[in-house]
Order: C-alpha cells, then structure tokens, then sequence
C-alpha cells in the first residue's frame, strides 16, 4: 500500500518547536535545501542542523557530514537527497533516534517511508514544509 501523508502529522510537524537535521544541505545558494532551511528558521522558529557530504555549516549553523555525527536529539530529518539514496538516510534517522523524517518534494521511497513508520517514527513524503505550512495558516 502506498504511503499517504496525515494531515495531522504535517501539522505537528510544523507548529511544534524542532531541531531539523536538513540531509543535503549545503552552502550552494542554488540548492533548494538553502531556501527550505531558511524558512524553517525564520518563519517557523525550528533549530537547523546542517548535514552534507563536506559537512558545511550553512545559515550560521555548525555542519555534520553524517546524522551520526549530530550531537544530541533530532526531532526530525528533512532529505534533499536523491530517491535512490534516500533509503540510506532513512535508516541513519532510524538508528540515531530520529522522531520523523521528511522526504521533499520528488524524493519518493516507498520501502523507506514503511521502514521508518515500523520503527514509530512520523512519516511525510513528497512534500515540501514551503507548500505545506502556507496551507495550514502557519
């Protein structure tokens, strides 16, 4: 069965203080991930940590190279990478803890997405906060 996105998870995702680890996120002003981040930020008041192939610390935010590497708790881990990859991520944000994990817009892992709710974390695919929070009010 397909995963279909609640509503209600969206939601707390986006109104409840959290710390984002932002998978893909780097200092290339072009990515889409910069503008994502930033918005979570400043518009939803949630804590960013940055988390890329060369670690860079982007919005004034130190920068990791693996979520295994990010000190601490991370509500959720928000995926700017590729379909085809993003089945690793998803098990990284499994085995550190993570609460959810947020698949983009286009990065689409059925397997992963029922991997990461068998494990109780909250699930949203193929979206973007950018989209979502506008729609909620938020």
């Amino acid at each position: 069965m397909a995963h279909q996105n609640d509503p209600r998870v969206i939601r707390k995702l986006l109104s409840e203080h959290g710390r984002w680890a932002v998978v893909g996120l780097s200092d290339n002003p072009r990515r889409a991930a910069v503008g994502v981040s930033r918005f979570l930020m400043d518009r939803l008041g949630m804590e960013i940590v940055p988390v890329s192939l060369k670690g860079d610390d982007v919005h004034g935010q130190t920068g990791y190279r693996r979520l295994a590497d990010v000190p601490g708790t991370i509500d959720v881990v928000d995926c700017f990478v590729n379909s085809s990859r993003v089945g690793a991520v998803v098990d990284q944000a499994i085995a550190v803890g993570a609460r959810a994990v947020w698949l983009q817009l286009g990065v689409i892992d059925e397997d992963a997405a029922r991997r990461a709710a068998d494990a109780g974390l909250d699930v949203v695919m193929d979206t973007c906060p950018v989209m979502e929070a506008p729609a909620l009010g938020l």
